[in-house]
């Protein structure tokens, strides 16, 4: 939990030895993982017990710097309803009295995940008469910070969310839990597997926080309202979901507009556990734009203006939109991928019916290989091939935007 920048010199060293070339630490013994697991073990209890004494204690007493900073993170994180959190370690590497230990850290929100969050942690710590004390806390190699870390966590509970947020106004947090109690039953009449049918989400200060959040550069993100984070996997085994989003773009949106994107990422969220490595983007987030229109009333020229200019002066895509359409930053080009993913669900919502688009959906995610996916599916439960679905597909763009 502690920042990227308080390290003590001799942590630095260790580190920058294990990565040097023919100067790794050897592997700890039984002993010391036995050792550095306990001192993990005693700083979760008192994070679920709110024992900051406990707490810092696990600390290294001649780092001042460090433990002030994590009091504050601790502090910020009272308000959380958490249910539970521990480190497991899978990897440990010593020199001497200090090591360098590789640990995930598992935490689960009362009464919304059904499953914990994962963050991989790196951790120096240093021996002191027996017992291991953590002189460094991080995000292992590209992860992002925790909320926590970027101030006082404000907390307002939803009938069917739970948001979390820093530096925000409570009256638009709560406008915004409203939308997402919305947005939750709105995906189940479309959803019919099960699934958490709860949201968790995040509250950056800026932009800059969300990249902070995400790992990554926060341009990339600019003008995307919100974005969900989780890993694919079965129900129940997947680590939990988190909307984040963005206070600068989502607050740029009208009513209409924000329940828009809740209702996507809540579509993002339900369909995690069937949602694999053969899942098209296309097929993820066409299904998530198209539970989110369903029933706004809005013509497709509204909802696809960029696809429909472009289909306008003759230029229809000639296959369906690639995972590489999807990159943010995409401009236009991206725009168009949303837009005809969206109408390619559209497609088989109107041609086959609701109940097959779902069905589609789970029986390409239960696939192992993307194009044998995609095509076993295709003819499966829809009766065709990609090649004829495509054409359907290019047709329906036409008919549906060309007027």
């Amino acid at each position: 939990m502690g920042r990227r920048a308080v390290r003590r010199a001799a942590g630095l060293c260790l580190a920058a030895a294990l990565l040097a070339s023919g100067c790794a630490a050897p592997e700890a013994s039984d002993t010391t993982m036995r050792d550095i697991q306990r001192t993990l073990d005693g700083r979760a209890a008192a994070v679920l017990g709110h024992d900051e004494s406990s707490y810092l204690a696990a600390l290294d007493p001649k780092a001042p710097v460090l433990r002030a900073t994590e009091r504050r993170e601790f502090q910020n994180l009272a308000d959380v309803p958490l249910r539970s959190w521990e480190y497991r370690l899978s990897d440990v590497k010593r020199q001497g009295a200090r090591a360098v230990a590789e640990a995930e850290l598992r935490y689960r929100i009362d009464g919304y995940d059904t499953a914990p969050v994962t963050a991989s942690r790196t951790l120096e710590l240093a021996e002191h008469e027996g017992r291991w004390y953590i002189t460094a806390d991080r995000a292992s190699k590209q992860g992002g910070q925790q909320l926590w870390q970027q101030g006082d966590v404000q907390v307002v509970r939803g009938k069917r969310s739970l948001v979390l947020a820093v530096g925000q106004d409570v009256a638009r947090l709560r406008a915004l839990a409203t939308k997402a109690d919305r947005a939750v039953p709105a995906v189940s009449d479309v959803w019919r597997s099960p699934w958490a049918g709860r949201l968790v989400i995040l509250v950056p200060a800026s932009l800059d926080a969300m990249g902070g959040l995400l790992g990554a550069p926060a341009a990339g993100y600019r003008g995307i309202a919100a974005v969900t984070t989780g890993e694919t996997g079965a129900a129940g085994t997947a680590p939990a979901d988190r909307v984040i989003v963005n206070p600068e773009a989502y607050g740029a949106l009208g009513d209409s507009g924000q329940g828009i994107v809740l209702t996507h990422e809540a579509a993002h969220v339900a369909t995690r556990a069937y949602t694999s490595a053969a899942t098209p983007m296309w097929l993820s987030e066409g299904f998530a734009d198209w539970a989110a229109y369903r029933g706004t009333g809005r013509s497709a020229g509204q909802t696809a203006p960029e696809l429909q200019r472009a289909v306008v002066r003759g230029d229809v895509p000639t296959a369906l939109p690639s995972d590489k359409d999807f990159a943010f930053g995409g401009g236009d080009k991206l725009a168009r991928a949303y837009e005809g993913g969206w109408l390619a669900c559209e497609l088989i919502a109107a041609r086959w019916g609701e109940k097959k688009l779902m069905s589609f959906y789970r029986a390409v995610g239960a696939g192992k290989h993307r194009a044998a996916a995609v095509e076993k599916a295709m003819a499966d439960v829809l009766g065709t091939t990609r090649e004829d679905f495509t054409v359907r597909w290019r047709e329906y763009l036409r008919e549906r935007l060309d007027g």
